[in-house]
């Protein structure tokens, strides 16, 4: 991964987050600087123009949150279009291993995958473009994982990828899965509707 380190203006802020780029292309690693004190902590997840400069879309319609206990698995989720969009997600609290599937067919990474261990007190953040699929693997928990999704949910154009379908190693083996996630069609079967 390549790391590019953002700073603010001229107003001397300083370093704000870095950015790693990943082995899929849109994908990032960003890690907020946390600022600290004996009262606390505090951390910007969000700087328009800082993303903006970088090509990423951060103008969400839509954030949530979710709560899972260990070993839960969720995903792998995305919309189809016209409701598909940009995400970003970070975790709060526990420990997830946080996956990434590459379902743009023409991207050189096309069916491939990535995972990001994502930890509490670390507060990475992970950035994933339209046509990316998404979920996770709760190693502790409870994890609470806090979602900024560009276009709102839309239950018609809600689509996932069976868990275990596309080469995934993940570091469990009977997770605990909802029975719409265990429905969804294998990688090899689905026909990505994303350019």
């Amino acid at each position: 991964m390549r790391e590019v380190k953002g700073r603010l203006g001229a107003d001397g802020g300083g370093l704000i987050m870095e950015i790693a780029t990943t082995k899929l292309s849109g994908v990032y690693v960003i890690q907020p600087l946390v600022r600290g004190d004996a009262r606390g902590s505090f951390t910007k997840t969000i700087q328009g123009g800082f993303f903006k400069e970088r090509g990423l879309n951060t103008r969400f319609d839509e954030i949530y949150h979710s709560v899972s206990h260990s070993n839960v698995l969720r995903g792998l989720h995305f919309q189809i279009p016209p409701a598909d969009g940009s995400k970003m997600v970070c975790c709060l609290s526990g420990t997830v291993h946080d996956v990434l599937l590459d379902l743009r067919r023409s991207s050189a990474t096309y069916g491939q995958h990535l995972l990001v261990k994502l930890e509490g007190d670390k507060n990475q953040m992970v950035y994933m473009p339209a046509g990316v699929a998404h979920g996770f693997w709760v190693e502790s928990g409870p994890s609470i994982m806090l979602y900024y999704q560009q276009k709102e949910y839309a239950a018609q154009q809600d689509r996932g990828i069976l868990w275990n379908s596309a080469g995934i190693v993940w570091p469990c083996q009977n997770p605990i899965i909802s029975d719409r996630d265990a429905a969804f069609p294998m990688l090899k079967d689905y026909v990505s509707p994303f350019g």
